[in-house]
This record gives C-alpha cells, sequence and structure tokens, in this order.
C-alpha cells in the first residue's frame, strides 16, 4: 500500500478526532476521518467522496475510556497501518487538557503502542491549545473554564481538577505524563522559539540524551510556527510520533504556509429534516446548553431506559413520537447533578446510549422520518455512539466555533448515510450551539 500522506491521526475520543478533521479540512487539506482501520477499497472510497487523492487520515477511537491492556489491542493494527501508508507525521490526538491517567487512557501507554511504527526515537508532545483557551508555559497548562472564561492552571481548574474519570492533579504536563511511565520528559520552553536554530540544536542535544520524549510550550499562536518547524524538520528527515490537541495540525499548517480559516459561514440545508442531539456530558458548560435549548423538546433519559429492552423500545417510542411533531429533540442521559452521577456505570450507559441511537435511527428511516441532522454532546458519549453507528468514515461540513466539528457521515447502510453529525466534547460550544445546530439561533460560524 504506498500514498504520498502527509498527515496522520488517530484520536483519543471522537469529538477531539472530528476537531482534528476539521483544522486540516479548513485549510484546505483532502481529509477523511476512518471510523476504523481502513483498508486500500476505503481509502479509494475516501479519495472519491473528496473528488482528489487523500492528503491527511485520521481514525476516531475511544482510547480516552480504556485500560492500557486494552489501548495495547486497540493502537496496535492502527500503527501498523499507519507505518504502511507512512505519513511524514503520525499525530496520536489527545484532548486539550490531556484528561489521561495510569489506568485510564494512559497517554505513556499510547507512545509505547506506537513509537514502533515510526522511525524517529523520540515523541515530540505539544501542549496548548490557545484557539481552545488552552496554554502551556514552562511546560504547564492551563485552561479556560468556559469559552471566553477565567484561565486556570488544570490543577486549580474549576472542572478538570474534579473532573469523574480523570481529575487533574498536576498541571505540570512531564509530571503527569511520568505518572503514565513515561519519563523523563524535557521540556522545550517558549523563550527558545525566538531563533529556529538554537532551538533545533537544543532538540538535537536532548535526543542525544535519549530522553523519549520532549514537551513543547504553547504559550499563543505565535508559537505555533516554531513548533511547527521544529515538527516538520525532524519529520522530514525521519517520520515522527507527535503527542497532543488540534494544535499539532495548526503547527504544521503555519509551517506549510497555510492555516484554517478562523471564520467562515458552514453550509445550511434548506430542509435539515429532524434533529436529534443527544447530550451525555457531565459538564457544566454541556448544562448550560441544555438549559439554553429552548426551542427543543427535552427529553430525560435514566440508565436503564436505555439499557432495558421493553423501557429502551419505550423511550425511542418518546423519542420517535417528537420528532413527528417536527420539533428539533434534546435527548439527556446525564442526571442534573454531576454528584448523582454514578461514575461506574459510564462505560455501559455510553454503550447503551450507542445501540439506543443506532436503533432509532434505522427505524426512523424506515418510517420514511429520517434524522438528518445527529448532534453528540460528550466525549465517552460521542466516542462510542458514533462507533456504535455502523459508519465508515466522516468528512467535514463546517464548525459551529472552535471544538465543535459538524461532519457528513458515510455509511452503507442508506439510513445513516449522508447525516450531518455535530461532535461536541462536554467543555466546548457556545451557549446556543445546539440552536445554532438546528439552524434556529445565532448564524453558523466556522
Amino acid at each position: 500500500m504506498s500514498t504520498d500522506l502527509r498527515y496522520g491521526w488517530y484520536g483519543d475520543d471522537f469529538t477531539g478526532a472530528s476537531d482534528t478533521l476539521a483544522v486540516l479540512a479548513q485549510a484546505g487539506l483532502a481529509a477523511m476521518l476512518f471510523m476504523d482501520v481502513p483498508d486500500t477499497a476505503r481509502l479509494a472510497a475516501a479519495a472519491r467522496v473528496l473528488g482528489r487523492p487523500l492528503d491527511a487520515v485520521g481514525i476516531a477511537g475511544a482510547a480516552r475510556s480504556m485500560s492500557p491492556e486494552a489501548m495495547a489491542i486497540e493502537l496496535e493494527p492502527v500503527g501498523a497501518f499507519f507505518s504502511r501508508v507512512a505519513p511524514r507525521v503520525l499525530h496520536y490526538k489527545v484532548c486539550s487538557t490531556f484528561d489521561s491517567a495510569p489506568h485510564v487512557g494512559s497517554i505513556g501507554q499510547a507512545v509505547r503502542s506506537l513509537m514502533p511504527h515510526v522511525e524517529h526515537p523520540v515523541a515530540l508532545i505539544v501542549g496548548g491549545q490557545p484557539s481552545l483557551g488552552r496554554h502551556c508555559v514552562f511546560s504547564n497548562l492551563f485552561a479556560a473554564a468556559r469559552q471566553g472564561g477565567a484561565v486556570e492552571r488544570l490543577d486549580r481548574h474549576p472542572t478538570m481538577r474534579v473532573h469523574p474519570v480523570t481529575p487533574m492533579r498536576e498541571a505540570d504536563l512531564r509530571v503527569h505524563l511520568a505518572q503514565q511511565d513515561l519519563a523523563p520528559v524535557a521540556g522545550l520552553h517558549f523563550p527558545l522559539y525566538e531563533d529556529e536554530a538554537v532551538l533545533q540544536a537544543r532538540f538535537r542535544a536532548l535526543a542525544e540524551q535519549g530522553v523519549p520524549a520532549v514537551l513543547l510550550d504553547v504559550a499563543e499562536a505565535a508559537h505555533l510556527r516554531a513548533v511547527g518547524g521544529l515538527l516538520w524538520h525532524e519529520a522530514k528527515q525521519r517520520r515522527v510520533l507527535a503527542v497532543g490537541p488540534s494544535s499539532v495540525a495548526q503547527a504544521l499548517l503555519r509551517r506549510w504556509g497555510t492555516s484554517a480559516s478562523p471564520r467562515g459561514e458552514a453550509p445550511r440545508e434548506r430542509d435539515p429534516g429532524a434533529v436529534l442531539i443527544v447530550a451525555g456530558s457531565l459538564s457544566p458548560v454541556t448544562a448550560r446548553q441544555v438549559r439554553a435549548a429552548e426551542a427543543f423538546h427535552r427529553i430525560a433519559l435514566v440508565p436503564d431506559d436505555l439499557a432495558d429492552g421493553a423501557r429502551s423500545e419505550a423511550a425511542r417510542q418518546r423519542v420517535a413520537a417528537s420528532l413527528a411533531q417536527g420539533r428539533p429533540t434534546l435527548v439527556t442521559t446525564a442526571p442534573e447533578s454531576p454528584a448523582d452521577a454514578d461514575t461506574r456505570r459510564a462505560g455501559e450507559v455510553a454503550g447503551a446510549t450507542a445501540r439506543f441511537v443506532r436503533q432509532l435511527l434505522v427505524e426512523q428511516a424506515g418510517r420514511g422520518r429520517a434524522v438528518r441532522r445527529l448532534g453528540l454532546a460528550g466525549g465517552d458519549t460521542s466516542s462510542l455512539v458514533t462507533q456504535g453507528l455502523g459508519l465508515w468514515g466522516l468528512s467535514y461540513v463546517g464548525a459551529l466555533g472552535p471544538g465543535v466539528a459538524v461532519s457528513r457521515t458515510h455509511a452503507d447502510e442508506p439510513a445513516l448515510d449522508g447525516v450531518t453529525l455535530m461532535l461536541k466534547g462536554g467543555q466546548m460550544g457556545a451557549e446556543d450551539v445546539f440552536e445554532q445546530f438546528a439552524g434556529l439561533g445565532s448564524p453558523v460560524l466556522s
């Protein structure tokens, strides 16, 4: 299998993977996000859909919710695939807040799994994504509490320090990653960025010392060009593994002389058909978005409504009845108070949600009332539901702001093909993002 790919990426959840797709596609690259490792036929189908050869190939995964053992199994065929198609840069895409822990979503495990499939001996880790309010300064990560909100050190962040699965106890990413058996991680800090030759020399010295990974600051957008310069300088010599949020792609695009356009109207459909949003996030940002979705008919479901056979059928009938009335419908699966959540059932609930949504979409199509717009809010919910839909790929349509990508589904099953899909992480999006998606609120902007 031979390609001329410059860029390959694996997203450790679907919302993140689709954000990278958006960054690349907005910059004009022919990019497709696959739901699994694609074969030659799928790669060819993607090129036909996009009308030209692929520049970038992504694989959407769910490694962020996996144990290290499960991650190793998940990532081995991913690494083998990218070894065959040989992009100069292999990007392991993580959440911009580096959500991970030794027991779940271990970034250290990801590096150990993927490094044998590239040529460069050092993993380059990019901290910070200023477009999302994430700033890495002297290896410490800071994040805005919400869009336009106060910026806090990550171990003092009102959401991340109490995250139900991966609470952030340490803002220094070198220490955070060392706890996941990735050590020592050396830091290259932004005062070095003023002189490209000095930055490259310092990196070479660290590589000669045998460090397994180097962390690069991104405190502000201006730093992206220097980071991209170092990444591409190394990648041209030996295929390299880069770890980080979509700022990895942003940095390389700066170096290549192009960048994602910050604004631009996304395509609208005159008759979007039925609109369904499923919100499984415990984030206070998503909670505000749910409360702001006044034009939606809201249906609150509990775990047994999704997992129990008879109750699940009754719940689908409730949602179908709402859609039949022509109203955009918002289904919530998280309790109103995060304190009431049983995080031990998070994986079970997300899996049951995936089966529920897929069956609902197939049933609606069979009734001639196909859902043509589907929104998914919440990292794990988005990942597992999208994975459960039976798609083979996603292509870029537009964006509803930073971190909220809108894609087109590609599937062999007609009921699931051509759906406009919004994937939104729990902390992403403006307060009226759900109404924007339904075409009811403020203009849809990239």
